[in-house]
């Protein structure tokens, strides 16, 4: 790198970065401080093989002076980055993980960002909370909650900082999942002691079962589409991955062996991912392990390999990565949030540190 740390576009001297042994392409520089109390902060992206014109981009950011909001100035320069170099792909340096956070012998719904820093709570309920799902809008957050009822739907507003009513009577409810209108909700339900999948609106109203078989659970939205649902259902024995209209109708088996958990839909609306326990059985060789489908072919690929028990992934609104619980010895206590490429598994790093389960990445 060249000694100089410009902070305008007068101090940079480009070819000093595109020349070797830099020899970059691009060069994002800028400043911060305090001015009249607000940090604020340039930020400049520079084509550094164009001499002539080579400001790509120019930002000014002003934000309440904290670590918080300096570490969003900088997500939101990334993004502007990413935005502009991949070709209107926005980046995912804005947006969070919602997951289970286990605590002694409660389980919270807390969030994250996307690289794992800035863990916080946003339950207190002192009980066991499971399967957060963030709304397209990222302004409410359904979970599912045990109760007086057993577990049952519970929605959270992000903007207010409060519980909102979300009715689901005396009936044990589990596993929300948000249509990409934001308009409604599906989710399983046992009225008659057996799990099926429903649909509510985004308050709960309305409900409507969608599908009469046994043991229907987990079901996860088209994103690209909203007109499919993957889910899954023991209706022939060991669970299996199926795929089916919004309606109900078209119901298609997408797994016909093992033990299948967790389906979650890419952005593309092309592939699914899920957990996959292909031998499952006493003393069979393998594991729970994280794939991903190609739903027109059903042609599947093994994304992880002999790290114990894995389960719940959730892809990030790029496509590029998917995030995942882990557990070494398939202990829940054990359990820690990893990341990795979508496209083949590589890159794989944990989150979070132990008690950290059910990950699911927001839409935006």
């Amino acid at each position: 790198m060249p000694p100089a740390t410009p902070a305008t576009p007068a101090e940079i001297q480009l070819q000093s970065y595109s020349n070797a042994p830099a020899s970059a392409a691009y060069i994002a520089f800028g400043s911060f401080g305090q001015v009249g109390g607000k940090l604020v902060a340039n930020g400049y992206l520079f084509d550094a093989k164009n001499l002539q014109y080579p400001q790509v981009l120019a930002k000014q950011y002003s934000e309440e002076p904290s670590e918080d909001s300096a570490r969003e100035i900088a997500h939101r320069f990334a993004d502007e980055i990413i935005y502009r170099l991949g070709g209107g792909t926005p980046g995912i340096a804005e947006t969070k993980i919602y997951y289970v956070h286990l605590s002694g012998g409660d389980k919270e719904i807390w969030a994250m960002d996307y690289d794992g820093a800035n863990q916080h709570p946003i339950t207190h309920l002192g009980t066991i909370s499971m399967s957060p799902r963030i709304s397209p809008d990222n302004t409410r957050l359904a979970f599912a909650s045990f109760g007086k009822y057993g577990s049952q739907l519970k929605m959270y507003s992000l903007l207010l900082n409060r519980y909102i009513a979300f009715p689901s009577g005396n009936v044990s409810s589990a596993t929300p999942a948000w249509a990409p209108s934001g308009n409604e909700i599906a989710y399983a339900a046992a009225p008659r002691d057996e799990f099926n999948i429903w649909i509510a609106d985004s308050n709960g109203n309305l409900g409507r079962q969608i599908t009469s078989f046994r043991d229907a659970s987990s079901p996860a939205y088209n994103p690209r589409t909203g007109s499919q649902i993957a889910f899954i259902s023991g209706r022939t024995g060991l669970p299996q991955l199926y795929i089916m209209n919004s309606d109900g109708s078209g119901v298609q088996l997408m797994t016909d062996t093992g033990y299948a958990s967790s389906p979650s839909w890419s952005p593309n609306g092309q592939v699914i991912a899920f957990a996959w326990d292909r031998k499952y059985g006493p003393g069979a060789p393998g594991g729970q392990d994280i794939y991903i489908m190609e739903v027109a072919t059903k042609k599947w690929f093994q994304l992880t390999h002999d790290g114990g028990r894995c389960d719940f992934p959730s892809w990030s609104p790029d496509g590029r990565h998917i995030v995942y619980a882990n557990s070494a010895d398939g202990r829940a206590e054990h359990m820690r949030i990893w990341t990795m490429l979508s496209s083949d598994g590589s890159q794989k790093h944990p989150l979070t540190g132990p008690g950290a389960d059910m990950p699911n990445w927001s839409w935006k």
